[in-house]
């Protein structure tokens, strides 16, 4: 079987250069989409996260009161060192709290994955493309 090409090499180039222009576009709205998306995700669960502060702030520093409280009572040490005591283990836990959720809100979560494996997957079929028509001009 002989492999014919009725297409003039200007011609292949030129379509290949248009076609690849065409998937570049769209590959970018799909990045633009999707980013888009993620931010969308993130605002919400940020705007989620004020509401609750707002509320919790509160609510723990009453908890924290009922807590030097109870140690005050129950133990009896003086107030300041109850309060020592419940701000210490209050201020380990917050910074525990806050290395957990800086680590959380990294650049990579927002990057658009899909996207990236949908442009090395092109790549990928642009290469295969490429090579199996170089090895059919070899052949003819």
């Amino acid at each position: 079987m002989k492999f014919q090409n009725t297409r003039s090499v200007p011609d292949i180039v030129g379509d290949l250069f248009s076609q690849f222009t065409t998937l570049m576009w769209k590959e970018a709205q799909l990045a633009r989409a999707e980013v888009s998306e993620n931010i969308t995700v993130v605002g919400r669960g940020l705007g989620l996260i004020v509401g609750a502060a707002v509320l919790l702030i509160p609510a723990l520093v009453i908890l924290l009161q009922a807590g030097v409280a109870a140690i005050t009572e129950k133990y009896g040490l003086a107030s300041y060192w109850s309060s020592l005591i419940v701000g210490g283990v209050t201020l380990v836990v917050g910074i525990v709290m806050a290395s957990i959720g800086s680590r959380r809100l990294k650049g990579e979560n927002i990057m658009p994955k899909r996207t990236v494996h949908q442009l090395q997957q092109d790549a990928l079929v642009a290469k295969q493309q490429v090579s199996s028509d170089h090895d059919l001009r070899r052949a003819a």
